[in-house]
């Protein structure tokens, strides 16, 4: 049962994510406000998918630019070849794409050129040993140069220091999260 509801579910969020953020920009006029929306991978097979978020975008007049679907890189990497057209349909529609956990699946450098994505989101197992252990330092400074070198921006997950935050700043990081900056209960 799970399964069959979590399709209908990650359609509920997505409507309601978009209709909140529009409600925030008109709330803020002139912000750069984006919402960041998770996709599962079972809704990334759906035959419908593109049209949907199209959709959604017109009924509750978000723009296009203002929405960030993330899709984890072992979701990205299941079935490339399929997985490329669909991100490539959903990116013109004019929405950001986000490779989530990168680092921990089996992404090919040569999927990661051709995707077209505009962030990608380093895993919090190699962020938290940034700046104590030499290898998850190294990783960080590879996706870090890999991203640039690509036009992609950075996003760090699971910063939980200053430390952290400034050795990922120095590295070029473009973007952080996790309990450092606000601690959710």
């Amino acid at each position: 049962m799970l399964f069959r509801s979590i399709v209908p579910l990650g359609r509920w969020v997505l409507h309601e994510a978009c209709r909140q953020a529009r409600q925030w920009q008109l709330a803020t006029p002139g912000s750069n406000l984006a919402i960041s929306v998770n996709l599962s991978a079972r809704q990334l097979q759906q035959p419908g998918l593109v049209e949907e978020i199209a959709a959604v975008l017109r009924d509750t007049r978000l723009e296009p630019g203002a929405l960030r679907l993330e899709i984890t890189e072992t979701v990205v990497m299941h079935d490339a070849p399929a997985t490329l057209a669909k991100l490539e349909a959903l990116k013109a529609l004019g929405v950001q794409l986000a490779i989530d956990d990168f680092g921990t699946g089996y992404s090919s450098l040569g999927y990661l050129k051709r995707f077209p994505v505009d962030t990608l989101k380093i895993d919090r197992s190699f962020v938290k040993g940034i700046g104590q252990d030499v290898e998850d330092s190294a990783i960080v400074r590879a996706v870090i140069t890999v991203a640039k070198s690509l036009g992609l921006s950075v996003t760090a997950e699971g910063i939980e220091s200053a430390e952290q935050l400034d050795h990922l700043r120095a590295l070029g990081c473009d973007h952080g999260q996790g309990y450092y900056f606000a601690k959710h209960e």
